[in-house]
């Protein structure tokens, strides 16, 4: 059921009028203020996995939830709480949010969907995507260490020992880690981290830089599960719109930033980058402008029930290792296509 028929549905059970009258846009009035209908129409819309037959029951739940943010409203002025120097900073963070939000929506709502050619390429350049596609199960080790440190971790990782090696190795020089057992699509992967992953055999690792040090992903085993073009196609289209709406914006971004007068004043100004082009990411208004809602598909690769441990001991035994369809989800894909 669309937002569209939705608000039709609920328009017409709010309205009431007969033919000769038009429906009330009043659906309730608090005291000396009044709640229409498109402020009920709106939060209704919200809920995307609505059916029809539950919009009656939901707009009845929706208009009482909105009498009382409205009572709230009321006596929040009465005490003047909405001029608080807090609440006024709030208010003005989100008016920009909305506004900057809407303006990105807007000049990225007209990018070509891509051609069936232009699919069939991205397709053939992805095999480990699809043509090749596989489930794999990995352990996961999360790494805290120094950039001194990283080296010899990284020795220890190329020798291909076990992994029990490994963990007795920083374990003995006191390093923390905690280690993860999961199974994971293709998709499900980070891009960067695929393409090395898709080469490695069973028991080999590889090691990746992170935030607080590196991440060691063992692969314990993978299975083939190739997903056609055909199935895939629909996924692909939306990451490739998706991924032309975020450069869309970034270009935009970097126009403005450009032909802007932007002072970076006090501690900000050693730091100031000094062309747009070294800005390093889009801000996260614009950012999350770019991302058109995908599928809302549920992911149909179940993880392993985690296992975690530290340093103080060796991790528990592998879980199961979960079952994998074949299905490829708009949702699943934009995940592994960095669009999370």
């Amino acid at each position: 059921m669309t937002a569209l028929a939705l608000s039709a549905a609920l328009l017409a059970a709010c309205g009431g009028g007969s033919k000769d009258k038009p429906a009330s846009q009043v659906a309730a009035r608090v005291n000396k203020g009044e709640i229409t209908i498109h402020q009920v129409n709106h939060a209704l819309q919200s809920q995307r996995s609505l059916r029809a037959d539950q919009a009656e029951l939901q707009q009845s739940r929706i208009l009482e939830r909105l009498i009382e943010q409205q009572l709230a409203v009321q006596k929040a002025e009465a005490l003047k709480i909405d001029r608080e120097p807090r609440v006024v900073q709030q208010i003005e963070a989100a008016r920009a949010e909305i506004i900057a939000r809407a303006y990105f929506d807007k000049i990225a709502e007209g990018v070509a969907k891509p051609s069936p050619e232009e699919v069939t390429s991205y397709y053939s350049e992805n095999p480990a995507l699809f043509r090749e596609r596989r489930i794999y199960q990995l352990q996961e080790i999360a790494i805290q260490a120094q950039p001194a440190q990283l080296e010899a971790i990284r020795r220890q990782v190329e020798a291909n020992k076990p992994m029990d090696d490994l963990l007795i190795y920083l374990r003995s020089n006191g390093i923390n880690y905690t280690t993860n057992q999961v199974v994971r699509a293709a998709e499900q992967v980070p891009l960067t981290n695929l393409a090395p992953l898709s080469k490695l055999r069973d028991g080999q690792s590889m090691m990746v830089a992170s935030s607080t040090g590196a991440q060691v992903i063992a692969l314990v085993e993978s299975r083939l599960q190739p997903i056609d073009e055909e199935r895939a196609r629909p996924a692909i289209e939306q990451f490739m719109v998706n991924d032309r709406k975020r450069r869309v914006v970034a270009d935009d971004v970097k126009a403005l930033r450009a032909s802007a007068t932007i002072d970076y004043v006090g501690k900000f100004a050693a730091s100031a980058p000094a062309t747009a082009d070294a800005v390093p990411n889009l801000s996260d208004a614009a950012a999350s402008a770019a991302r058109a809602m995908p599928g809302a598909t549920t992911a149909t690769v179940a993880p392993a029930a985690p296992s975690k441990t530290n340093n103080q001991g060796a991790p528990s035994a592998t879980q199961s290792a979960g079952q994998a369809s074949a299905p490829l989800s708009n949702n699943i894909i934009n995940k592994g296509l960095g669009l999370k």
